[in-house]
């Protein structure tokens, strides 16, 4: 490691679980600024994202009427039904997963994510969310190029990943997350829905998780429901944008309702895209964030996934064998 890199690991907060070891590249920004406008899932409001690039060392942060909001795991929310947010000084960003996931997995370390929305709404904001997948992110990303960062003195940055020194779970009820020293990146993502047949049991497992293999594998699989949850879902004011144009519906006695699928277990590939996004908000400084670890996910969601990285960062709930009630 050189000691720039050993500067910069003694200034990222300190985890007594994790340790960041270069990754023998460099910080990378957009090379364009790219620009969408879509709706969001949830609000069901129009919203307009440029994503422009940033110096090294910034990481990736929102920008909503002005005010900073970083995609930190320091600002996720805890109680955030069926997406992830960010807050920070009263004002909140999301859905920001899908986006997130993209920017992390095509190595998009450092960028200014400018985002406004056509609602009436002050305070919030939500990113669009297109065909329910992050397609749409990645193929822009790929238009737009990437370019090395530098800092305001001209100068680049090793890009730092984190580790796992030992193993972590977190577990709530029949759903944990778990992880264990590994050399490289390995996620394996189990799900069942024995309410849903069409859906049932399905696992994922992967060791290659490159840009090829996030755009090929991961990136277009669309984020799914039971359609005998919507109308209870609208009740509590959420999927007001949802339709079958964002997200594959199944019923739980005819099946899928907008076939065909993309792949055969497209909903469990849409947890580990959900996943790659919200283990984002470990990363510091324009560093990775997803964990360098063999990660076993059964039955996650959201607030699973922000519990765990908050365990990772030392900012967790405290309990015995991180076991959550």
């Amino acid at each position: 490691m050189s000691l720039a890199a050993a500067a910069a690991v003694k200034s990222l907060k300190r985890s007594s679980v994790i340790s960041w070891k270069t990754t023998g590249k460099l910080q990378q920004t957009v090379a364009n600024c790219i620009e969408k406008t879509g709706t969001g899932l949830h609000s069901g409001v129009t919203s307009t994202v440029k994503i422009l690039p940033a110096a090294a060392r910034v990481g990736r942060c929102f920008i909503f009427r002005s005010n900073v909001i970083r995609a930190s795991i320091d600002n996720a929310v805890k109680e955030s039904p069926l997406c992830t947010t960010l807050s920070s000084g009263g004002y909140s960003v999301r859905t920001v997963e899908h986006l997130l996931s993209a920017l992390e997995a095509f190595g998009v370390d450092n960028c200014r994510i400018e985002i406004q929305s056509s609602g009436d709404c002050d305070s919030s904001v939500e990113v669009p969310i297109f065909d329910g997948s992050a397609k749409e992110w990645a193929e822009a990303i790929g238009q737009a190029g990437l370019k090395v960062a530098v800092d305001s003195v001209g100068q680049s940055c090793e890009k730092l990943a984190p580790h796992l020194d030992e193993p972590v779970h977190v577990l709530k009820n029949d759903s944990f997350v778990a992880a264990f020293p590994y050399s490289r990146v390995n996620i394996t993502y189990g799900i069942d829905y024995p309410q849903a047949p069409a859906i049932g049991r399905q696992w994922f497992s992967s060791t290659l998780l490159d840009e090829s293999f996030y755009s090929e594998a991961i990136a277009s699989s669309r984020t799914f429901c039971i359609y005998e949850e919507v109308e209870h879902l609208r009740s509590l004011g959420l999927i007001k944008g949802g339709s079958t144009d964002t997200a594959i519906v199944c019923s739980t006695s005819k099946g899928w309702l907008n076939p065909p699928l993309r792949y055969d277990n497209e909903p469990c590939r849409h947890k580990v895209l959900d996943l790659i996004g919200d283990f984002s908000l470990l990363a510091q400084e324009g560093n990775q964030g997803l964990l360098v670890a063999h990660i076993v996910v059964y039955k996650g969601g959201h607030s699973l996934h922000t519990e765990f990285v908050r365990q990772l960062s030392g900012t967790g709930e405290k309990k015995e064998n991180s076991f959550l009630s």
